[in-house]
Parts: C-alpha cells; sequence; structure tokens
C-alpha cells in the first residue's frame, strides 16, 4: 500500500479522485431528494434516475474509444471542466422547471461516461497490470471517505440552504480534482492502438466471452438491483422510516464507514484472494445485509439502529466492487482497457436504469418493503452466478494441472537414483 502511494501519478490521481467523487456523492444524494420533496413523487424520482444514465449507455461507444485513444489524465480534466459548466444552472434551481433539472443530470452522466473508464483504464497504466487489486482496494478507500463526506454534505446542504447551496459545495470539490490533474503523470510506457468506429464491438466481445460472461451477468442483476435501491431509498427513508433529507443523506453517507475498513483489507491482503470470490462473496453478504435492513422497519425505526447496519453493509459493496473492477481490468490489455470498461459502465447504467423504472412503476402497487426485498435477492443471485463460475474454471485448472503432470511422467525418461 506504501509503495502503490508512493507513486507520485497514482497518488495524485488518488487524491484527485477523492474531491471528485465527493462532488459526485453531493449531486447524487441531493438531487433525487430534492425532485422527491418537490414533487412527492416516487415516480418523478425514479425518472430523474433514468435520465440521468441514459447517456451513458447511449455514449458508451464514444467513451471507450475516447479513453483509449487520447491522454486519460486529460481527457478527466476536461471532464472535469465540463460538469463544472454544466451544472451552473442548477444555482437558481427555485426558477428552474423540473426538466431543466433532469437535462442538467443526463448532461453530468454523459461526461460522466466518459471519466470512469478513462480513469479506471489510467490505474494499471500507472501502478501495473500486477498491482490492480491493491490499487482498486485503495481507490475504494478513498471512494468511502468521499461517500461519506459528500453523502453527508448533499443532505445537510440541502436541508440548510438549498439546492444552490450543495451547488457551490459541489463546485469548489470539482475544482480541486481539476486542478490535479493539471499536469501529467509519470507512467510505464504503454502502447496504445488507434480506434476506429467499430473498435467499441471489442470491447462488447471481450464481456461476452468465457473469460467474462458470468461477471457481466452479474454486473448486469447487479445494476438492476442498484437501480431499484436508487429509485427507493429516498422512500424508505422519508416515508417508512419517517427521516428527513438529512437522515437520506446521513444513512447514504455512513455506508463509507464499513467501506473503509474494506478498502484497506483489500489494498493489503487482496493478492491472496482471486478478484471473482472477492465480488462473489461480497455480493452475497451485501444481500444478506441488506435483507434485513429492509425487514426491520417493523421492529423498530429508531435511526441509530439504521446508520449501524448502513455502516455494515458498506463494506461487502466495496469489497464485491473491487473484485469487479479488478477482474475486468486484468483480463483486459491496457490498448483496450477504456473501451471495455465503457462497455461496462453502459451494461451497469442500462440495469440501472431498468430496475429504477421497474421500482418506479410497481412501488405504488406491490408497496415499497416488497421491492426491496427483490432488491436484496437480486444481488444475492449476482454472487452465486461469479461464484459458480469461479468454481467452475478453479476445477478446470486443477484438471489442467493434473494432465500436465501425467502427460510429463509419461514422456519423461526415469529418474535415477544417485
Amino acid at each position: 500500500m506504501r509503495r502503490l502511494l508512493a507513486a507520485p501519478g497514482f497518488a495524485r490521481l488518488w487524491v484527485s479522485a477523492f474531491f471528485g467523487e465527493t462532488a459526485e456523492w453531493m449531486l447524487q444524494v441531493a438531487l433525487p431528494v430534492y425532485l422527491f420533496v418537490r414533487t412527492g413523487s416516487a415516480v418523478t424520482t425514479a425518472l430523474s434516475i433514468v435520465l440521468g444514465l441514459l447517456p451513458a449507455v447511449l455514449l458508451s461507444p464514444v467513451a471507450g474509444i475516447v479513453a483509449d485513444r487520447w491522454d486519460r489524465r486529460v481527457v478527466l480534466a476536461a471532464v472535469c471542466a465540463g460538469q463544472a459548466l454544466v451544472v451552473l444552472p442548477l444555482l437558481a434551481s427555485s426558477a428552474l422547471p423540473v426538466p431543466a433539472v433532469y437535462a442538467v443530470m443526463a448532461a453530468q452522466a454523459g461526461l460522466a461516461s466518459v471519466f470512469e473508464p478513462a480513469r479506471s483504464a489510467l490505474v494499471p497504466e500507472l501502478v501495473g497490470v500486477e498491482d490492480v487489486t491493491p490499487a482498486n482496494g485503495l481507490m475504494s478507500v478513498n471512494s468511502s471517505v468521499a461517500r461519506l463526506a459528500g453523502g453527508w454534505a448533499g443532505g445537510a446542504l440541502l436541508g440548510w440552504g438549498g439546492l444552490d447551496r450543495v451547488i457551490v459545495g459541489y463546485l469548489v470539490a470539482l475544482a480541486a480534482a481539476g486542478l490535479l490533474l493539471a499536469f501529467p503523470f509519470r507512467r510505464a510506457a504503454v502502447r496504445k492502438t488507434a480506434p476506429d468506429r467499430t473498435a467499441w464491438l471489442a470491447g462488447v466481445r471481450d464481456l461476452a466471452g468465457k473469460r467474462l460472461r458470468a461477471t457481466s451477468a452479474s454486473a448486469l442483476l447487479t445494476s438492476l438491483a442498484q437501480g431499484m435501491f436508487l429509485g427507493l431509498f429516498v422512500v424508505f427513508v422519508l416515508d417508512i422510516l419517517r427521516g428527513s433529507e438529512a437522515d437520506a443523506g446521513l444513512l447514504r453517507g455512513v455506508q463509507a464507514i464499513g467501506g473503509l475498513a474494506a478498502g484497506f483489507a483489500v489494498a493489503t491482503l487482496a493478492r491472496r484472494v482471486a478478484p471473482v470470490l472477492l465480488q462473489g462473496w461480497g455480493l452475497v453478504a451485501a444481500g444478506l445485509l441488506s435483507m434485513a435492513i429492509w425487514n426491520l422497519p417493523g421492529a423498530t425505526t429508531v435511526l441509530g439502529v439504521y446508520v449501524g447496519l448502513f455502516m455494515a453493509v458498506g463494506a461487502p459493496a466495496v469489497v464485491a466492487g473491487a473484485g469487479l473492477l479488478s477482474h475486468v481490468q486484468a483480463e483486459t490489455g491496457p490498448d483496450r482497457a477504456g473501451r471495455v470498461l465503457s462497455t461496462v459502465y453502459a451494461l451497469m447504467a442500462a440495469g440501472t436504469a431498468a430496475g429504477s423504472l421497474l421500482a418506479g412503476a410497481l412501488v405504488a402497487v406491490t408497496g415499497p418493503t416488497v421491492l426491496l426485498n427483490v432488491q436484496a435477492s437480486l444481488h444475492v443471485s449476482a454472487g452465486l452466478v461469479v461464484l459458480g463460475w469461479g468454481k467452475g474454471r478453479s476445477r478446470r485448472s486443477r484438471t489442467r494441472k493434473v494432465v500436465t503432470v501425467d502427460e510429463c511422467r509419461l514422456s519423461s525418461p526415469p529418474a535415477t537414483s544417485t
């Protein structure tokens, strides 16, 4: 871990990621709550989430090519500047109609669709493929702290001063992230191909191949669950727990505390565990904990109990995310990492949008608790898919080793005694 942070390029990307993700979490928490309070409609909130995800799906081919063709640091800095510009209309949110808020969310999502694959592809370029899992663990630590800071700040600033205060905080954090990306990184020389208009299809083929097929299916199930969560979380906090906007921000943020411990563990110990096992068992644990949370309000709605449970569920979620990212990075080369990762993010954005729409359409019919239990079950199913694939691959690997040893015995001359 210390060796990774001693690398100037990775350390600067690491700190920049903290500020960028803090800014992102401020908006992710504040905007759905703002729209729910303003409109009183879970359907409106779900629609806002979908419109915020759709550009990531549509722009995935462009995002992958951009991440593989141009300097990824420059791409990240340009995206930060673009995000700052498109969010400025929200400073006058009280005068904006709801469709204008949707438009800003869509523009933010479009820029983020370029940012995420470029940043994830830059990590192995800075540290080497052999260190991607501990590096992702350190990035997860950052994500956890940013989630805690940004989630709390988004909810608190919204309740205290309205959406314009949230936007001011967002711009300050985003400016810090952009400044850290202003100067070139030291990195290993990486040969990049010049992708053409069909290059994105190579990423699709990689995800559909044997090495990543189960990981892709698991990512889709996970994103469906995440979409349902995004559409129902505000309803759960404000209607079921009878909490406030600040409580929503607190509960989204405290997941970072459990994620901190998990991120450090991944950064220091993950070399001993296969990424698919991290992903699989992390998803199973996250699903079971989520199921406990959604069914507890019948016994208690004391906020402190849920603070503890949301802290706990943050740990397996971070482990699963680091496992997914590390496996995809390890199975792809630096020259095509951007297009493969952009395809992963597009797949997950589409699944999240579908899950959010499903939750928004059915919540009035089934009630939120039923759908939240489905959401938890999807996490467990996603983990079992990966674990089943990993077990089969491990068995095939052991079989190949036995065959190789037996063949050597048959073809080699008898050993002589000394």
